[in-house]
C-alpha cells in the first residue's frame, strides 16, 4: 500500500514566486536568520522578546518535523529570501476538517525588508501553491493594531471576523476554487 496523499499529508516544496525564492525551512536557517528576526519590534503585537540562536533553532528544529505530536496538524514552513538573502519566513499549519483542509497562515519580515511587499507575495505565492493541491479554506490571526499583516491578509482575499483568538482578528476567505494570487 502506497503512502497516504493529499493536503494532510504535504511537505514544503521550495516556490518560486516573480521576486522570491522561498525554500522549505531547515534548522539550519536559524543561524541566518537570528540577526534579521532580533528586534524587539517584531513582537510588538505578538508578545513575547526576540529569540537566541539556541532557541530559535530549537523552534526550527520542532517546525522542519512537519507535523504536530498528534500527527493531525501539518506543518509547512519556509524561508523567504530575496535575491539569495533571507527576509523572513512564512507558514501554514494544515488542519483536516470536515469540510476539507484548513490552512492558517503566518508571515515575519524582518524590519529591514518591512514595506516591500515581501510578506504579501510570499504569502501569496504559499496560497497559490497550497490551492493547486486542493486547499481552499484559509485564515490568519491578525492583530487589530498591525496595519502591515492586516493589509497582506486583505491583498489574499481574505476578510476581518467577529472571531477574537489571544487578542488577534481572525481573517477568512474560501472558496471552491484556489484563491487568486495578488
Amino acid at each position: 500500500m502506497g503512502a497516504p496523499t493529499g493536503p494532510r499529508h504535504l511537505r514544503a516544496e521550495a516556490i518560486d514566486t516573480a521576486r522570491l525564492r522561498l525554500e522549505p525551512l531547515r534548522v539550519e536557517h536559524a543561524d541566518e536568520l537570528v540577526a534579521g528576526l532580533d528586534d524587539p519590534a517584531l513582537h510588538a503585537y505578538v508578545g513575547g522578546q526576540p529569540a537566541t540562536l539556541a532557541q530559535l533553532r530549537g523552534r526550527f528544529q520542532l517546525k522542519a518535523r512537519g507535523m504536530s505530536d498528534d500527527l493531525v496538524q501539518t506543518w509547512l514552513n519556509w524561508v523567504v529570501r530575496e535575491r539569495g538573502a533571507p527576509t523572513g519566513f512564512v507558514q501554514a499549519t494544515l488542519t483536516p476538517t470536515s469540510a476539507g483542509p484548513l490552512a492558517e497562515l503566518a508571515w515575519v519580515t524582518g524590519v529591514e525588508h518591512q514595506g516591500q511587499g515581501y510578506a504579501t507575495e510570499a504569502a501569496a505565492g504559499v496560497v497559490t501553491w497550497l490551492g493547486g493541491r486542493g486547499v481552499r479554506r484559509f485564515i490568519a490571526h491578525v492583530h487589530p493594531a498591525n496595519a502591515p499583516s492586516r493589509r497582506v491578509a486583505a491583498h489574499l482575499g481574505m476578510h476581518p471576523t467577529d472571531v477574537v483568538v489571544d487578542g488577534e482578528t481572525e481573517w477568512v476567505v474560501s472558496s471552491s476554487e484556489p484563491p487568486a494570487a495578488p
